[in-house]
């Protein structure tokens, strides 16, 4: 594919405006259409991006002949029935974490993405992040075999609040989101299947009607173990941070920033092409599509990640 890429994106939220601050850095893309519920917020961020189509109809897009590819940074519980349409309309589609918060609806965007021969991708940042490539380069050199890792990923979110701090429509979810980045980055990093998985949830809380709390353990068919500590009720540092404990050294990654187990600061600036995890996210996007390939993260290699998810939630059921 030699011509540009012209893609429509879903939500103008937090998320939407991460991919269109990188897209922008990306030659051979453009946003030709943006889908969002309030169409007056839509218009003010179409407006300082330069994007003419404006709809709240996701359907409307899928009709422009000129649009390509869709990126979904839209409600969880939308996202399995929109990854559909889009391909059904024949697009190219990277939808957000997470691609389904129900198993068997995600086991059937993966084999109609399958069937359709197009570029059907889940946007699992933590593969594309510098700090954690860094790690995974060294992993295929054999310089680097992970024993443990222990994640946090804490939020406060009391109240049903954006990244931006901004009412949401809907209801996050540790397990289906925040859990998903963890559970698929661990078996991408050991490069084995996890054989083993437990949870525990804390109180569920009486307005949200989601548990606030959350922990979870992991085991990788090589053994490799994962412990991962998650709240929306932590009123302190936030964010994810991971701990890599290996059989040559340990790894501290903090967002985009790595450091030894030592706490020396390791120079991942020349990892990638850039230092934003989204922005290379969208890269092998539309590299896949160009190049026709299957990318980094597509529905069919994530697609084990939610069948975990939902072995644990149904734990949590009991």
């Amino acid at each position: 594919m030699s011509k540009s890429i012209k893609v429509a994106l879903a939500g103008a939220g937090a998320f939407g405006i991460k991919h269109l601050d990188g897209i922008k850095n990306i030659d051979g893309v453009e946003v030709v259409s943006l889908i969002s519920r309030d169409l007056e917020k839509t218009k003010e961020v179409a407006d300082k991006y330069g994007i003419k189509h404006i709809t709240t109809d996701l359907n409307e897009s899928l009709a422009l002949k000129e649009v390509d590819a869709v990126i979904l940074c839209t409600p969880t519980q939308m996202h399995a029935d929109q990854t559909t349409a889009c391909l059904k309309a024949g697009k190219h589609v990277q939808v957000e974490i997470p691609l389904c918060d129900i198993y068997a609806e995600g086991q059937a965007v993966a084999s109609l993405a399958k069937s359709s021969g197009l570029v059907a991708m889940c946007g699992h940042t933590r593969r594309f992040n510098p700090s954690h490539q860094y790690v995974h380069n060294k992993i295929k050199a054999g310089e680097f075999n992970i024993q443990q890792m222990d994640v946090q990923t804490y939020f406060f979110r009391r109240t049903n609040m954006n990244a931006l701090g901004q009412a949401r429509s809907w209801t996050d979810h540790l397990l289906w989101h925040h859990a998903a980045h963890t559970v698929d980055l661990f078996a991408y990093q050991a490069g084995s299947p996890i054989v083993k998985a437990n949870a525990v949830q804390g109180p569920i809380h009486p307005a949200l009607g989601i548990a606030m709390d959350m922990s979870i353990q992991l085991q990788a068919a090589n053994g490799a173990i994962c412990t991962l500590s998650l709240s929306f009720n932590n009123d302190g540092p936030l964010g994810t941070y991971f701990r890599y404990i290996g059989d040559t050294g340990t790894y501290l990654a903090r967002y985009d920033d790595l450091f030894t187990g030592k706490e020396e600061k390791i120079d991942v600036s020349q990892v990638a092409v850039s230092m934003n995890g989204i922005e290379l996210q969208d890269r092998e996007f539309f590299a896949a599509i160009k190049e026709g390939r299957e990318p980094n993260s597509s529905v069919a290699s994530v697609l084990d990640c939610y069948r975990v998810l939902h072995d644990l939630e149904q734990q949590l059921a009991k």
